[in-house]
């Protein structure tokens, strides 16, 4: 019975698991740990889905141990973010003044991690904050990059 039970709760780890290593850049090890891996700093990199040629990157701080192996433990709330052009931008659609452009669990129950774009329309600037919340209470800590947009390239509003 309880192996019926813990089987989706590994399933989704591991496909967590998968979706970040997709975008990995590189991480470095902060603390070592005897049994399972190192606590770490890792860095991960992020196309905008609705604006070609922008990428953010994300570093943040991964749990390791036993309990981060298998996906239960609570990471920090804190991460850095820097969004940069990385080759033309293009925007096939108006885009909502604030929308939320990735989020990822950061523990087994309802912590996340949320990336959320701002369109700074009269200085034709995307906005990008990072930040983590909780079912309950969020964290206050958060960070904030900006990509500017050439003037001769309006950035389109819904």
């Amino acid at each position: 019975m309880r192996a019926a039970l813990l089987l989706p709760v590994l399933m989704a780890a591991a496909a967590g698991l998968a979706h970040a290593e997709n975008n990995k850049v590189g991480e470095v090890s902060t603390a070592f740990k005897l049994i399972g891996p190192d606590h770490k700093v890792v860095v991960d990199a992020y196309d905008d889905p609705k604006v070609t040629g922008v990428t953010c990157y994300v570093s943040r701080a991964r749990t390791g141990g036993l309990s981060g192996a298998v996906g239960l433990a609570e990471d920090k709330a804190e991460a850095s973010i820097a969004c940069r052009q990385v080759g033309p931008i293009a925007i096939a659609q108006p885009l909502p003044q604030q929308e939320e452009v990735y989020s990822e669990r950061q523990s087994i129950l309802f912590k996340r991690l949320r990336v959320v774009r701002m369109v700074d329309a009269k200085r034709n600037t995307l906005v990008y904050l990072s930040y983590s919340d909780k079912l309950i209470d969020g964290s206050p800590t958060n960070a904030v990059t900006a990509v500017p947009v050439d003037r001769g390239t309006p950035i389109p509003l819904r």
